[in-house]
């Protein structure tokens, strides 16, 4: 039986028209999420900074499973239990056991003014060397109108030299490494980690099985026929997040239903053990027959 339980009244405050959403980050009226310069050498090139993520998760509401009641939660003060005002909470830094330091909004600029507006260029290097690992969040920026043209010569000389501008740039409370390279008319900057963010190889021990592990000649032939047959044009827009759509079906039948049986479950596994000749043998088959059937 579906579940028949009404959901939970809405406040009527919660029932209040909502500003328009903004528009989409790369639309003309998107806002900076960061205003200052790109600096190398002497040159200072005015910028701004824009999103380029456009996050597309479902959103999940915490409620009571009773009544589907939405869960509140309120800021109170631990000493006195009393609830606490939104501008009365401030971020504060505990110096020593005991003593607190509150940290305003505007501190973390005064602790360095400069860094906190200029994206400081370290180095100039090969864009393809930055390993896959450290890149974290992309971001465009954009010219302001005094700097368009030290904008579009540092575009032109990174596009046609292969190269990425390493440096620095503060973003709310904390300093970030950073790339900045050429794609298409803009200039683009990729968040990346730190070196000291990422654990070294040689600390995730991958097993002495999977080091004395030899494929046999004809295993490689297999695979590397098996990859040729799967080679393709790097085309970003042919990849789906088909999980999602998967996601948002199992709830509506839920919703239907009451209840949701598991979907696109797998075969379970061989006891015996795996011949992967055969089975590159049939992927090899298999990918040969879809190329044809692409080709058609």
């Amino acid at each position: 039986m579906p579940d028949q339980r009404k959901p939970a009244r809405r406040s009527p405050a919660r029932d209040k028209k909502r500003p328009p959403a903004p528009a989409n980050e790369m639309g003309a009226t998107a806002r900076a999420v960061w205003i200052g310069a790109v600096s190398f050498g002497l040159v200072q090139i005015p910028v701004r900074l824009q999103a380029r993520e456009r996050v597309n998760d479902l959103t999940f509401h915490q409620i009571d499973r009773r009544d589907h009641a939405p869960i509140g939660y309120e800021r109170v003060n631990k000493d006195t239990g009393k609830p606490v005002a939104w501008g009365d909470i401030a971020k504060g830094y505990e110096i020593q056991k005991g003593q607190m330091v509150i940290v305003d909004d505007d501190d973390f600029e005064k602790a360095n003014v400069t860094a906190s507006h200029t994206i400081e260029i370290q180095d100039f290097v090969d864009a393809s060397t930055i390993g896959p690992a450290f890149f974290d969040r992309p971001y465009v920026l954009l010219p302001d109108r005094s700097g368009r043209k030290a904008y579009a010569v540092l575009r032109d000389v990174l596009r046609k030299k292969g190269l990425a501008a390493v440096g620095l740039v503060v973003l709310r409370t904390r300093q970030h490494l950073c790339a900045v390279t050429a794609e298409g008319d803009v200039l683009v900057l990729e968040l990346l980690r730190f070196a000291h963010e990422l654990r070294p190889l040689r600390e995730i021990a991958p097993g002495p099985d999977v080091a004395a592990s030899k494929p046999t000649a004809k295993e490689l032939a297999l695979a590397e026929q098996l990859i040729d047959r799967m080679v393709a044009a790097w085309e970003p827009a042919r990849y789906k997040d088909t999980y999602r759509d998967d996601l948002l079906a199992a709830i509506r039948r839920k919703a239907e239903k009451g209840v949701l049986e598991p979907q696109h479950v797998p075969a379970p596994p061989r006891a015996r053990p795996i011949d992967l000749a055969s089975l590159l043998e049939k992927s090899v088959a298999s990918a040969r027959k879809k190329r044809a059937n692409r080709a058609a």
